[in-house]
């Protein structure tokens, strides 16, 4: 699947990554060829693996303080749910994030939760071919998984 194809299905989210919207993307996908399915797999993995980089993970989640007052810092799987809305909000959110991280603050808000999109590819498989997604891609998304995104994570495991 090419990037113009992941990013035109992402664009029937409409910005945001609700069960329904998720839902229409899966059926939608489901519709396409087992390949189409597993290549969308791909492209997603590796858009949320780019965004996994420190300059996103260390910012703090927007509408939330500490008791204290200090800033609120994301979890490992808010950040991943985060990087999940900055995709859902399409190609050219996803782009401008790279060169401006204060384009992607306004997504580690607690409203915008972009997990329902984690599901799509193995929905789609399963609404494709009866079975369940059993496949890894190349590209881990876990949060902190891209090692080049986190430098002095590298330096502490490092002897």
């Amino acid at each position: 699947m090419t990037w113009a194809d992941f990013w035109a299905l992402i664009a029937t989210l409409n910005g945001e990554a609700t069960q329904e919207s998720c839902q229409r993307l899966a059926e939608e996908l489901s519709r396409r060829s087992v390949p189409d399915i597993i290549g969308f797999a791909e492209r997603h993995a590796e858009a949320l693996y780019r965004l996994d980089q420190e300059k996103f993970g260390t910012l703090p989640v927007i509408d939330l303080t500490v008791l204290d007052g200090r800033p609120f810092p994301q979890s490992s799987d808010g950040f991943l749910y985060t990087r999940c809305a900055v995709v859902a909000a399409g190609q050219s959110v996803w782009e401008s994030v790279f060169s401006d991280v204060d384009k992607f603050a306004p997504y580690t808000s607690t409203e915008c939760d972009g997990e329902w999109l984690l599901y799509v590819p193995d929905r789609a498989y399963e609404l494709a071919t009866g079975d369940e997604w059993d496949r890894s891609t190349r590209y881990c998304f876990e949060s902190y998984s891209n090692r080049d995104g986190w430098p002095h994570l590298q330096d502490r495991t490092t002897p």
